[in-house]
């Protein structure tokens, strides 16, 4: 049942992305160009989705989910040089290209090669990162 929830819930989130605009990379890169052409409707998005995400919040304290196990707890909000560093290059390849790791998949279904080619820049960026952190670190830290 939990993964019939979970089937769901990912498509549900897929129609959303491709309804509110958001796999198409011209809009995304037209809601990040502040200084030229600007269209901000994507910023309703990111609202329509805090909205409902709060209350759900708010409704889930102290409960458990309905299909068994546990709400992660909540972690500390640490802004820290790996937080800074994955934000940036996380905002370079969204801008660069127009796409996020959502979108970039439900995009594959009609996205033809370039979402192909995005998708295995990101599945390889994903991989080599933990191997990368902890020598970024040491060279830092002077370790």
């Amino acid at each position: 049942m939990r993964n019939m929830y979970a089937i769901l819930a990912g498509a549900l989130f897929g129609i959303g992305l491709y309804i509110a605009g958001m796999t198409d990379t011209d809009k995304v890169q037209g809601f990040l160009d502040f200084l030229g052409n600007w269209d901000p409707t994507l910023a309703f998005v990111m609202g329509g989705a805090i909205l409902p995400m709060a209350v759900a919040w708010a409704a889930t304290r102290n409960r458990k989910p309905l299909v068994g196990g546990e709400f992660p707890e909540r972690s500390d909000p640490i802004f820290d040089r790996r937080l800074i560093v994955g934000a940036v290059l996380f905002g370079m390849g969204w801008g660069l290209v127009g796409l996020c790791p959502g979108p970039a998949l439900a995009s594959l279904s009609f996205g033809g090669i370039g979402g192909l080619v995005f998708l295995a820049a990101m599945l390889t960026g994903m991989f080599v990162a933990p191997k990368v952190s902890p020598m970024l670190d040491s060279k830092v830290t002077g370790g």
